[in-house]
């Protein structure tokens, strides 16, 4: 089902004139989501929408503005810094105020007046995660990633039967989520190669990023209940970016049985901003399965799915070392791939979740597993490019990478864009790594 509308049109413009400018993440058929305050201050958090380069304060916004009493009620759980509430509400009221806030941003608005000094730069403002995130699961929607990574680790059976069937994830740390900018500590851990007899306790030496989206849910469902494909859109808010850092020589010893565990729970970094599913409508595509694999159960299957359930997002990972800070040199682009290769939709991923009965609630946070794209070159983390550790990447500053060394500094990006549409972008997501903190 489609959801176009005046929303999406290509030739609106903002009075936000940074907004217009072709290469801009945030024009105006984008209006994300994301929690701020003025950095250096002791404000409250609250709610604001990228528009540009600045920041539309909502709190501001909705003192300052003029607006129908059913988006003003909205508007003031956003000033409060209350996004939770927000996504629990029924999409027709998310659609509603999403309009509002295009209609009074768009050039001629009668609001410009008012709403102009309700405007704070981005440069300005410290950014915290964008909602309070209940619950983190990560899925392994990537057959990309999930086919050259078994292959390292099980070489003669490298894709299980059951991912063809069923969406893989395991339950994750919501409490290590942080945002945009916040430095990672490399984890210790338990390390045991073929050769050692028993596994020794020290840093990870093969600390690796994940190339991933984040899906936050909008609203829940009850002990119990679960959510059918045909209902999904109610249930589906909006994306991130998610880097799911991994220690890979701690995930090699431990995650058999039971799967990841310390390998990943030490942190995971989002972008403070949320992009709407409603502003990625343009950008939906087919959900297609290539010929001979199993379509999915009736449960994970609709026709809205089949005509619309993938995403047209194209996914960066840069990487900047010390060296290249010290020398003035930009970051290198490691990879470039696109989500519309992931083997499980979002609306799969979030159905399954539900099916069990298991009860989600509005901001709880649903990665899709590392992004991988067919070609070698497209590979999602370190673990795949240097093929296992064992081909090191040539960085243009004359270094060499297999894994990370502290003082790197990775970023993730992505966009959606395509002829006759805006650039929708997602922001940053980076992170720099720390030497371990010897306790």
């Amino acid at each position: 089902m489609s959801f176009l509308d005046h929303t999406h049109d290509p030739e609106a413009r903002s009075w936000v004139a940074c907004a217009n400018a072709p290469e801009s993440d945030f024009p105006l058929q984008n209006l994300p989501y994301g929690r701020f305050r003025r950095a250096g201050s002791n404000e409250r958090w609250r709610i604001g929408v990228a528009i540009g380069s600045q920041i539309l304060d909502l709190a501001a916004a909705a003192a300052q503005g003029r607006w129908q009493p059913s988006q003003q009620v909205w508007l003031q759980a956003l000033a409060e810094g209350d996004l939770n509430r927000f996504m629990a509400a029924p999409l027709a009221q998310r659609r509603a105020l999403r309009a509002a806030l295009f209609e009074a941003l768009c050039e001629g608005s009668a609001q410009q007046g008012a709403l102009q000094r309700c405007l704070v730069a981005q440069s300005q403002a410290e950014m915290a995660l964008p909602c309070q995130i209940g619950d983190y699961t990560d899925f392994y929607t990537g057959i990309h990633h999930a086919t050259t990574v078994g292959k390292l680790f099980r070489p003669d059976n490298p894709l299980l039967p059951n991912y063809k069937w069923v969406p893989i994830g395991y339950h994750g740390r919501a409490s290590s989520i942080v945002v945009d900018g916040t430095p990672v500590r490399r984890p210790q851990g338990q390390l045991k190669g073929p050769e050692h007899e028993v596994p020794s306790y020290a840093p990870s030496r093969r600390l690796d990023y994940e190339l991933e989206l984040g899906l936050y849910v909008a609203r829940g469902n009850a002990l119990g209940e679960p959510i059918a494909m045909e209902a999904v859109s109610e249930h589906l808010f909006g994306l991130s970016l998610l880097n799911d850092w991994s220690a890979r020589d701690v995930q090699g010893w431990e995650y058999q049985p039971l799967g990841p565990f310390l390998a990943k729970n030490f942190a995971s970094t989002v972008s403070p901003w949320i992009v709407t599913m409603e502003a990625l409508e343009p950008y939906r595509l087919p959900f297609t399965r290539p010929e001979g694999d199993p379509q999915p159960l009736p449960y994970l299957s609709s026709a809205a799915n089949t005509e619309g359930g993938s995403y047209d997002i194209e996914l960066e990972v840069w990487l900047q070392t010390a060296k290249m800070r010290a020398a003035g040199q930009a970051a290198q682009r490691l990879m470039r791939s696109n989500f519309r290769h992931a083997y499980w939709t979002l609306a799969q991923m979030l159905v399954h979740h539900a099916s069990g009965g298991c009860n989600l609630q509005p901001g709880d946070l649903l990665g899709t597993g590392t992004q991988s794209g067919p070609l070698p070159e497209e590979g999602g983390s370190l673990l795949e490019l240097s093929a296992g550790g064992k081909q090191a990447l040539s960085l243009s500053s004359g270094e060499t990478r297999t894994f990370l060394q502290d003082g790197d500094i990775v970023t993730l990006r992505a966009y959606a864009q395509r002829e006759g549409a805006p650039r929708i972008g997602f922001g940053s997501c980076s992170g720099e790594v720390l030497p371990t903190l010897q306790g």
